[in-house]
């Protein structure tokens, strides 16, 4: 359940022009496109942003529906915000009905965050769906690697990150796995009070963290058997090279990233 549900971390092999772009090229636009999120102030700039997002989704040869799977997992935190603006934003009441109070300001301001919330989900997701765990450990390194000089761990940083993040979704799908196994014996997770559904949790927790820690070692004796000794005088397969098409790809997405953050203080 948890883990089909999980889009985030998640690579998608097809030849796409997305796919084939230099993994700094697109950890550079998906951190950019995620300040612009918080920058941006006006319904027109959320437009401009979602199309663009929709024309690179088109050009990762991306479902959308999947895409749109990677919402689920936060479907409850977007109707609490949601919930939380409309009901307790002062304004201008559109209804009101006993202790009930709908504001206008709250509706559209939670409105407001729930988008600024899903494009920024779908923007992670995009990044891992098109770019290989591999690539996104040396993109990361390749960025971090001028702060080296100054004793920064960018090799082993960059790859607990996108070790973290590849493993997310098999956690999910080994705690949907023990949750079922669970059920299977008559545990029950979903009656009780908060204390209790908390103490019933206590037979997933347990084998969960054990599995992790049993994962965990044999990916450590996995990686010593290949000789992995950290990225100290480390090479390559495959090195990085940013070609034309990368630098057009940023040069383009930032230009319209800055005309639209600007464009929204004045539309």
């Amino acid at each position: 359940m948890f883990g089909k549900s999980l889009v985030v971390g998640q690579y998608i092999p097809v030849d796409s022009p997305l796919h084939r772009l230099d993994p700094r090229t697109k950890i550079i636009f998906a951190g950019v496109a995620i300040v612009e999120l918080f920058l941006i102030k006006g319904w027109l700039a959320f437009l401009l942003i979602g199309v663009m997002v929709s024309f690179l989704v088109v050009l990762a040869r991306v479902p959308f529906g999947y895409l749109l799977r990677s919402l689920r997992p936060i479907l409850f935190l977007l109707v609490l915000t949601l919930i939380l603006h409309v009901f307790f934003t002062p304004g201008e009441y559109v209804y009101e009905h006993g202790f009930i109070h709908i504001s206008m300001t709250g509706l559209q301001r939670g409105i407001f965050i729930v988008v600024r919330l899903c494009l920024l989900i779908m923007i992670t997701s995009l990044l891992t769906l098109t770019t290989s765990p591999v690539e996104l450990t040396d993109g990361i390194e390749y960025l971090l690697s001028p702060f080296k000089r100054w004793g920064f761990p960018a090799h082993e940083l960059a790859m607990m990150m996108t070790i973290a993040m590849r493993f997310i979704p098999t956690l999910l799908e080994e705690a949907d796995r023990i949750m079922k196994a669970q059920k299977a014996r008559g545990m029950d997770f979903e009656s009780g009070n908060f204390i209790q559904r908390a103490k019933n949790l206590i037979p997933l927790l347990v084998p969960l963290f054990i599995n992790s820690f049993k994962r965990a070692d044999e990916l450590a004796i996995a990686m010593e058997s290949r000789c992995y000794r950290g990225g100290e005088g480390r090479t390559r397969l495959r090195v990085l090279k940013m070609v034309f098409y990368d630098y057009l790809f940023l040069v383009t997405s930032l230009s319209l990233f800055t005309v639209v953050t600007a464009g929204s203080y004045f539309w």
